[in-house]
């Protein structure tokens, strides 16, 4: 048994296993995780989760090492599989999703499925986004705004969070804009379905969207097949290595996982974004005076409030994690948002700082599995601070407190009013 240490901000004692699961099974811990993410910094710091075949790590140095570590790949599980709550059941990733997946793949497969996305998904596809991001980010504020210079007071979320980037992604992978809203939906329910302690409803409802989105873009994928066009998709299907090409299958599920996390990520660190420059007026006037500040603004947002707060991955050979053995078929779970705020990788850790550097922070993950659209996000975060500083020397926050979605793999305000003035 683990010994008994103070819980998080006082009252009774408790254990790590305690603080695991108010921190990843109740709506206090997922909103507010950072207290709890202290918590097991200085006092378990690596823990064996005593009701799951799982460790947990929480600082950064040892979470970098894990995640840029070969000994430690991936495997057909999510967080639902390895973390339910004491007493739930456990539940398999949807083949659907799991077959042909970049993100369960290791090396070798994972290289060459990698390569292959890599000569489609390109930096220069991502730079040619610009311009039309801007266009279609300024385009919705006005129509929000009735393109007046007045104040505005909206729901972030519903309003331009969601709307801009699903249009930018639906640009780049060459989906009808007319299937937006059934996409945000089958995205959204598809997400909730991973999230430690999903019930059996919000369970059943995840799968039903996999299969959903698999049928769609199966008939997608045959279309662009009699009649390519200049997108992501089209790109996908023409990528070669000599004789190797994506699956059809590898299509599938390559298309969808581009285009779920395209908009789902990004639309959450809008939103993020939003209420840490709400909290931090000094930074927002700060930014809209130096406007040379943006790269390291964009950056600040992603380790201060990043949208990715957990990484799994599975011990593949023996290897040791800061004195703790663990064995093949074991997994580790990183808290990518408890290494952000480590004091030890960043000091003042817990400060907002828009100038801050060097910032290694881990929310596009390390290693072999760096997320493969780090560079849109970060593009589509740049362009919506831009356009937000050269129209609003403020941001309330009229939410007191924000609505925030019910997890961490995704972490973002559920809804989010504010008046930008």
């Amino acid at each position: 048994m683990p010994s008994e240490v103070t819980a998080p901000g006082g009252g009774a004692p408790t254990d790590p296993d305690a603080v695991v699961e108010h921190l990843l099974f109740t709506d206090e811990g997922r909103a507010a995780p950072y207290p709890d993410y202290a918590w097991l910094r200085a006092h378990a710091p690596v823990h064996r989760i005593g009701f799951a075949d799982a460790w947990i790590v929480s600082r950064y140095a040892t979470a970098n090492a894990v995640l840029r570590d070969l000994r430690f790949g991936k495997g057909p599980a999510n967080f639902n599989d390895l973390v339910a709550p004491p007493g739930s059941p456990k539940r398999e990733t949807p083949d659907i999703m799991r077959d042909g997946a970049l993100v369960f793949m290791n090396p070798p497969e994972h290289t060459r499925l990698r390569s292959l996305v890599g000569k489609a998904f390109t930096p220069r596809r991502v730079d040619a986004l610009r311009p039309i991001t801007e266009a279609r980010a300024a385009a919705l504020l006005d129509e929000v705004t009735g393109g007046g210079p007045g104040p505005v007071e909206l729901d972030v979320m519903e309003r331009f969070a969601f709307e801009l980037p699903v249009q930018v992604i639906s640009d780049l992978v060459g989906v009808p804009l007319d299937d937006r809203d059934e996409f945000r939906r089958l995205v959204r329910v598809g997400a909730v379905g991973l999230e430690p302690g999903a019930d059996d409803e919000a369970w059943r409802e995840a799968e039903t969207a996999a299969r959903s989105l698999a049928v769609y873009f199966h008939d997608l994928i045959r279309s662009r097949r009699r009649a390519p066009a200049d997108d992501l998709l089209s790109a996908l299907i023409a990528a070669r290595d000599g004789e190797d090409r994506l699956s059809k299958t590898e299509l599938i599920v390559t298309t969808i996982l581009l285009f779920g996390a395209g908009f789902e990520t990004t639309m959450n660190l809008i939103g993020n974004a939003v209420l840490a420059f709400a909290a931090h007026p000094d930074e927002w006037a700060r930014l809209r005076a130096d406007r040379d500040l943006l790269p390291t603004a964009v950056d600040e947002v992603l380790r201060y409030e990043g949208t990715a707060q957990l990484a799994g991955r599975l011990v593949l050979e023996p290897a040791d994690i800061d004195g703790h053995p663990v064995e093949p078929g074991e997994w580790v779970i990183a808290l990518l948002g408890s290494a952000n705020r480590d004091p030890d990788a960043f000091p003042d850790a817990d400060r907002f700082d828009i100038a801050r550097r060097p910032n290694f922070h881990l929310s596009f993950s390390a290693g072999a599995h760096h997320c493969l659209g780090a560079s849109l996000a970060r593009m589509e975060l740049g362009v919506v601070l831009s356009l937000l500083a050269d129209r609003y020397p403020s941001i309330e926050v009229l939410d007191d407190p924000p609505t925030w979605r019910p997890g961490l793999v995704v972490r973002g305000p559920e809804r989010l009013r504010a008046r930008f003035s």
